[in-house]
C-alpha cells in the first residue's frame, strides 16, 4: 500500500511538471503547421499563377500559329499569281516571235498587214503583263517578309513557353522546404 501512495504521489507530483511543458510543445507544433500552411498556400499561388501564364500563352501560340498560316497562304498565292503571270507572258513572247517570224517568210500583203497588225497587240501586252509580273514580285517579296515576321513571332512565343517550362520543371524539382 506504500508503493501505491508512492506511486500515486509520484504521477502526482510529475503530471503538473509535463503539463507544464506541454502548451510550449503545442505552441511549437501549431506554429510549424501554420508556416507549412502558409508555405502550402504561397506554393499552391506559385502554381497557379505558372498554370495561367502557361495558358495564356498557349492561346497566343494557337493564334500566333493561325496567323502563320495565313500568312504562309498569302505567300503561296502570290507565288501562284507570279507564276502565272510569268508563264502568260512567256507564251505571249514566244507567239510574238513565231508571229514575227510568219511576217518575214509571208508574202500575201493581206496576211501581212493583218501580222504587222496584231505585232503591237502583242506587244502591248506583253508590256502589261511585265508590269503585272513586277507588281506581283513586290506582292510576293512582301508576303516573304509578312511571313518571316510571323514566324519570328511564333519563334518567340515557343521559346517562352520553353522558359516556362523550365521553370516550372525546376520548381517541380525543388525539395520540400521546411518551415520553422
Amino acid at each position: 500500500m506504500r508503493r501505491a501512495f508512492f506511486l500515486f504521489l509520484g504521477v502526482l507530483l510529475l503530471s503538473p511538471a509535463a503539463f507544464g511543458q506541454a502548451p510550449s510543445s503545442d505552441s511549437q507544433t501549431l506554429q510549424a503547421l501554420l508556416a507549412e500552411v502558409r508555405q502550402l498556400r504561397q506554393d499552391l499561388q506559385t502554381s497557379i499563377l505558372a498554370v495561367q501564364r502557361a495558358q495564356i500563352l498557349l492561346y497566343r501560340l494557337q493564334t500566333q500559329e493561325g496567323a502563320v498560316a495565313r500568312a504562309q497562304q498569302r505567300l503561296d498565292e502570290a507565288r501562284s499569281k507570279l507564276a502565272a503571270v510569268q508563264s502568260e507572258r512567256q507564251r505571249l513572247t514566244a507567239d510574238a516571235k513565231r508571229v514575227e517570224d510568219m511576217r518575214s517568210g509571208t508574202t500575201n500583203p493581206n496576211e501581212r498587214r493583218q501580222i504587222e497588225e496584231a505585232l503591237p497587240q502583242y506587244k502591248a501586252r506583253i508590256e502589261i503583263l511585265g508590269n503585272e509580273e513586277q507588281q506581283r514580285q513586290a506582292n510576293q517579296i512582301e508576303a516573304e517578309q509578312q511571313l518571316r515576321i510571323e514566324q519570328s513571332k511564333l519563334s518567340d512565343l515557343q521559346s517562352q513557353l520553353d522558359r516556362l517550362d523550365l521553370e516550372l520543371q525546376n520548381l517541380g524539382r525543388q525539395p520540400a522546404r521546411n518551415s520553422r
